[in-house]
């Protein structure tokens, strides 16, 4: 997966977002409102994603190229490498699973 057909994932999901509201230089998806994954322009070959604290601290003792999320909640959020380790099936699962957790405590008025 690369920085291209990582967007293009988030794009066919239902409801997303494309925003820049941290700059030019950061792309954020979001989902109600609410940011689920975020790319660094500058570091393509990687991304932030939500995640569940016990999956998170799971996946980081599992995957060297899943570390604990830079510039966010360490506690919430993974950042994940895309240089390979990682086959797109587990990158997918994982954007999938920070999609899910926004829209599971999105207000049931507004979900979708």
């Amino acid at each position: 997966m690369n920085i291209e057909s990582l967007r293009d994932y988030c794009l066919s999901k239902e409801y997303v977002e494309e925003t820049f509201p941290f700059g030019d230089d950061t792309l954020v998806f979001k989902v109600g409102g609410k940011i689920f994954l975020l790319c660094g322009l500058d570091k393509p070959d990687r991304f932030n994603v939500k995640c569940d604290p016990e999956r998170a601290v799971l996946l980081r003792e599992e995957f060297e190229d899943v570390q604990p999320g830079w510039h966010s909640n360490k506690k919430h959020w993974n950042t994940v490498f895309m240089n390979g380790s990682l086959s797109d099936r587990q990158l997918i699962d994982m954007i999938d699973h920070s999609y899910d957790l926004i829209i599971d405590k999105l207000p049931k008025n507004r979900r979708f």
